[in-house]
């Protein structure tokens, strides 16, 4: 059975086969989701947040993640690695910390020259 996942802030969808994990999704999709670990849940690298109402297009978190995430899976986070899709799901992927670095200074920049 085939179901789709789309990437944020990319908005790459893709057709996948469920029960695909979120990580390999992102490889055939070419989205870089980056991993240390090669998808054992051990460095915590392939994060993505899901909407709580896309949660249930996930499988649950499994043991390995609740131990790593804990309280953080109150607030939609998954590990890519591990979690499955089982319906069509929606995941946006964090922003790269020098990306972000360079949005906000450029954004400070607009806002200076607004002055």
């Amino acid at each position: 059975m085939e179901t789709q996942i789309t990437f944020l802030p990319q908005k790459k969808t893709l057709k996948v086969r469920s029960g695909s994990t979120v990580l390999r999704a992102s490889r055939e999709a070419r989205v870089h989701i980056p991993t240390r670990c090669g998808g054992n849940a051990g460095c915590l690298m392939c994060k993505v947040k899901v909407a709580p109402d896309q949660a249930d297009a996930l499988t649950p978190p499994t043991e390995a993640e609740r131990r790593k995430l804990g309280p953080l899976l109150n607030q939609g986070i998954r590990l890519a690695c591990q979690a499955n899709i089982i319906g069509s799901a929606v995941v946006e992927l964090p922003e790269d910390p020098l990306k972000a670095a360079i949005r906000k200074q450029l954004e400070r920049q607009n806002d200076d020259d607004l002055w």
